[in-house]
Order: structure tokens, then sequence, then C-alpha cells
């Protein structure tokens, strides 16, 4: 091998040592579920809060349940990147800041994210097996947030 790979292949294994001490802050509320939270403001059914919570709640709320790799740097640069980016298209924890209209809109995309198999992300379902939605599922949620979207468009 050639000295100047060796050099490389030992500043690399250097830096993947350093930043595994780069640990930023975990997108955590420590379970706290304020009164603007989705399910604070709208009766959810136990059966759809746990759909969410399993399919939703890790990139879209202010409470990801971080998985063993997310203590692995550069696994937990991707996910923070992946949770802030979900966190500014859609928050359920900050739901209550949200105008009539904007929920209205989100929920809208929502049931039309959920219909065409883009939510969850399969680049999240890839290892969270237990997010992928069924016909089942798919079908419960979207008609619950219809049924919400409805009584929202009743109340404006």
């Amino acid at each position: 091998m050639k000295p100047y790979i060796k050099k490389i292949i030992f500043v690399g294994a250097i830096v993947l040592v350093l930043i595994q001490f780069y640990q930023p802050a975990r997108n955590s509320d420590y379970g706290q579920v304020l009164p603007i939270h989705f399910s604070k403001i709208y009766s959810v059914p136990q059966n759809v809060e746990a759909i969410l919570q399993t399919s939703c709640y890790d990139c879209h709320s202010n409470n990801t349940r971080y998985p063993w790799y997310s203590n692995i740097q550069p696994m937990r640069f991707f996910m923070d990147g992946h949770i802030s980016e979900g966190k500014d298209d859609l928050n359920f924890s900050e739901w209550g800041n949200y105008s009539k209209r904007k929920q209205e809109t989100k929920l809208n995309r929502m049931i039309k994210q959920i219909k065409d198999d883009k939510m969850p992300l399969s680049s999240y379902t890839l290892i969270h097996r237990d997010a992928i939605l069924d016909s089942t599922q798919k079908k419960l949620l979207t008609t619950w947030l219809e049924s919400v979207n409805d009584s929202i468009a009743k109340n404006n």
C-alpha cells in the first residue's frame, strides 16, 4: 500500500473518532405534551394516536425516540437533518400555533401523502418496519384526519 493511502486512512480514522464527541442536543421534550399539541387540541382516538406515535411523531414532533445507532456519527447528523426538515414541514407539538387555514392545508397534505404512500418516508420505514402503514391503518388515519379537517372547515 502506498504511503499516502495509509496517511489518508489514518487521518480518516482520526476524524471518525473525533466526530463521535460531537453529540448535539436531542429532539426531546422529555414526554411533555403541551396544550398546543395536536393530541390536546383534538380528541384523538387511541388507535389513531398509536399510529401517529409509531409512524409520524419521530420526525414531526418535539419528541423523537432515538435508536441505538443515533449515538454514532455521522448517522446522528443525518437523522437530525431529517428531523429538522420534518418539523419544518409539520410539527404536531406546535399544532396550536398554526392558523386554522394552515391547519386545513396541513391536514389535506397529510391525507394526500398517506394515500399516495409518500409518508412515512421509505428511508424511515426501511429501518423502522413497525412504521409501515397497512391499508387498514391508512384508511383509519385518513378517515379520521378528513373528519378533523371537515370540523375545522365548518368552524371557519
